[in-house]
């Protein structure tokens, strides 16, 4: 059940505490695909996890801005502190639990959310007002994740499946020549950058016409397929905490 389109009726009547909740952000993304990218990959990962899962799930809204500072040099990119991301998706899942949501898979779609998420669903469930769980999709998808970069081959890809009419397919040959190999300045194993524009005239990685239609259907399938699993696994789960040692 998709809260936006559902009534307060019918989500009184709905059996489940299982909830997932996609999160993305709004940054730049090369000049060939949208800002919003990893909301929209984030949102139809969740809506195919849930599609191959046998019990009800609420799906709720999507965030949209997430930590994404790294980008501000692109326009249009948006991002808040880490403080405020994890506050408003701490608060966002909290909401959910007071209805009964209290088991939580997050969808996301953005690498620089992912320990601000871990800390989130620590904190959650080590205090009890909910068991929550990051899924972060481009780190399902077996040995195609190796290949994820930023803007590159596996979220055009997916965009080509999912939302062909957003990406800019007469700007992809520039966008492969503007793009970096690999993320970010690399010496004795540290990064240098703390910023992709020092490292990526046109903030893309990896080469987008690499990422087909095809490609996009079976990462989709495989994000998916993860998704339900692990859905599965955090509806059955023992969510009573261990015993002191």
């Amino acid at each position: 059940m998709d809260l936006t389109e559902a009534t307060w009726t019918d989500v009184q009547e709905l059996e489940t505490d299982l909830a997932v909740l996609p999160v993305g952000s709004t940054e730049q993304h090369g000049p060939h695909a949208p800002l919003g990218t990893d909301v929209l990959t984030a949102r139809a990962v969740a809506d195919a996890g849930v599609d191959r899962f046998d019990r009800a799930v609420v799906r709720a809204p999507a965030i949209p801005v997430g930590i994404a500072a790294e980008h501000r040099q692109f326009s249009g990119t948006m991002w808040v502190s880490p403080e405020t991301f994890r506050s408003y998706v701490r608060e966002s899942i909290e909401s959910l639990a007071h209805h009964g949501f209290d088991r939580v898979v997050i969808v996301n779609g953005h690498g620089g959310n992912v320990d601000a998420l871990r800390e989130v669903g620590t904190t959650l469930s080590r205090d009890g007002d909910a068991y929550a769980v990051p899924f972060t999709w481009f780190e399902a998808v077996g040995t195609h994740s190796s290949r994820m970069g930023h803007g590159g081959p596996l979220e055009t890809a997916l965009l080509r499946h999912c939302e062909p009419d957003l990406v800019r397919e007469d700007r992809i040959e520039a966008a492969r020549d503007g793009a970096a190999d690999g993320w970010g300045e690399w010496v004795s194993r540290a990064n240098l950058a703390y910023d992709s524009a020092e490292f990526t005239e046109n903030g893309v990685v990896g080469d987008p016409g690499d990422g087909t239609a095809s490609l996009g259907d079976e990462l989709l399938e495989r994000a998916g397929k993860a998704l339900a699993r692990l859905l599965e696994a955090v509806a059955e789960r023992d969510l009573s905490r261990p015993d002191e040692r």
